[in-house]
């Protein structure tokens, strides 16, 4: 992968989000930070926000704000057509066993932007990696937590 050493070897960031628009926002000004190679580890329990979150950041990422968004559960990984390409993968319907058998590590590459649905299933992951945990606070709001980590 690229060298894409910061400043530091842990950054970190929390929000609580008021609801799906203010996710998509938190989402959009989060793409920001994001440069090609990054993974996204989105973890987060069902409903959480984690498809609203990568909305915003494909939206941040794009110069056509309408691109649409969907959870990839069925089809497993979307790519979306922005400058920066941007892999979308969704392990919710995955068992740890089934996942270490498709290649996702080539997705993981310095040419685009890998985002993680249920990251916490993966058998493997970088050691430069964003995690984002959304976590239910109520029915509308939502905890978010970033953290950078890089290698060390």
């Amino acid at each position: 992968m690229q060298n894409k050493k910061r400043n530091s070897t842990s950054d970190k960031q929390h929000f609580v989000s008021q609801g799906p628009a203010e996710t998509e926002k938190i989402g959009r000004d989060f793409a920001q930070l994001l440069k090609p190679g990054d993974v996204v580890a989105l973890c987060g329990d069902l409903g959480t926000g984690k498809t609203v979150i990568t909305r915003g950041i494909v939206a941040g990422l794009s110069a056509d704000h309408d691109i649409f968004v969907a959870s990839p559960s069925f089809t497993i990984i979307i790519e979306y057509p922005t400058p920066i390409p941007i892999y979308h993968i969704d392990l919710f319907r995955l068992q740890p066993e089934d996942i270490e058998d498709l290649g996702l590590e080539d997705y993981m590459s310095e040419n685009g932007i890998t985002i993680i649905e249920w990251a916490e299933k993966m058998p493997y992951l970088p050691a430069e990696i964003w995690h984002v945990q959304l976590t239910w606070l109520d029915e509308n709001r939502r905890d978010i937590v970033i953290i950078r980590q890089d290698s060390l």
